[in-house]
């Protein structure tokens, strides 16, 4: 496996991203920019890039403000919303691809959140094509599992806005839920995930109008035993990507797999057996 490098991105308000860039020996057949999901350092993406590196790919990982290497040195009165990860993150990293590779092909897979960021932000016209894993709208009514459901509303609904409100931040890491969360990324998860159709009924937001402005072959990648992505809020999601050619597969785990979930698939023991399937569509995009 080839080194990868550090590198820094510089927001247009002035905030300092940090992330990886993973590049091949040869000349890279395009550039796939991995965006995370809520909360979820770029570690977790590492062994993935470096099998996109291994296949030909420059890629890049990163940390959203207020996440991993991206973190302030406090979050207590930290500002910063899940709509600045897409409008502000986002573009800075794609502003940053297209300067550092200007003449190779733009592809992205999005993470969850990562999936709403590529929807969101106005460079997404730009991509050759982008893939969606485990991306739904988060919609708390697209939970089947009741006990799952309630455990996910009172985070985001009681506990998350409580923490926020004398804390200044969600301190997940203390609760084992994941990475620390800024204070207005957790209210507004939680105003959002409230909403019936999530942040498509946010008028201020115009989602369906952002999502309509991509026109690219999209690949939709959810998993049977991921009790927060299910069928329902990955069709809702999809459904808003008018102008895109979007191929859905829905992935039962087979014993070669073990557990997927919604955090899974990025796991290194699943580099035989569901990245290839991946890494191969992204290449068909190039052709």
């Amino acid at each position: 496996m080839l080194p990868s490098s550090q590198i820094e991105i510089r927001c247009q308000d002035g905030f300092l991203l940090r992330g990886q860039c993973w590049q091949p020996d040869a000349s890279p057949k395009g550039i796939v920019l991995i965006h995370p999901a809520t909360g979820v350092p770029q570690g977790l993406y590492a062994g993935f890039a470096a099998y996109l590196q291994s296949r030909g790919f420059a890629a890049i990982s990163y940390d959203y403000r207020g996440i991993g290497l991206s973190r302030p040195a406090s979050l207590r009165g930290f500002q910063c919303q899940m709509l600045d990860w897409a409008l502000l993150d986002v573009e800075a990293v794609m502003a940053y691809a297209t300067d550092q590779f200007p003449q190779l092909p733009l592809l992205a897979v999005g993470h969850s959140f990562g999936g709403h960021a590529i929807g969101l932000c106005d460079s997404s016209v730009q991509l050759r094509a982008a893939a969606f894993v485990a991306s739904h709208a988060a919609t708390l009514t697209v939970i089947y599992q009741r006990v799952e459901r309630w455990r996910a509303r009172f985070l985001l609904r009681q506990l998350g806005p409580f923490c926020a409100a004398i804390l200044g931040y969600l301190p997940a890491r203390a609760l084992r839920l994941g990475e620390d969360l800024p204070a207005g990324v957790i209210r507004q998860w939680g105003h959002w995930a409230d909403q019936p159709r999530y942040f498509f009924d946010d008028p201020d937001l115009q989602a369906s109008r952002r999502f309509a402005r991509p026109a690219m072959p999209v690949l939709a990648m959810g998993f049977a035993d991921d009790l927060w992505a299910t069928p329902p809020g990955i069709d809702l999601l999809m459904s808003q990507l008018v102008n895109c050619q979007v191929e859905r597969r829905h992935i039962e785990p087979q014993p070669q797999h073990g557990a997927i979930g919604h955090m899974g698939f990025f796991r290194r023991k699943h580099q035989h057996t569901l990245w290839p399937e991946l890494a191969d569509w992204l290449e068909r995009q190039l052709v």
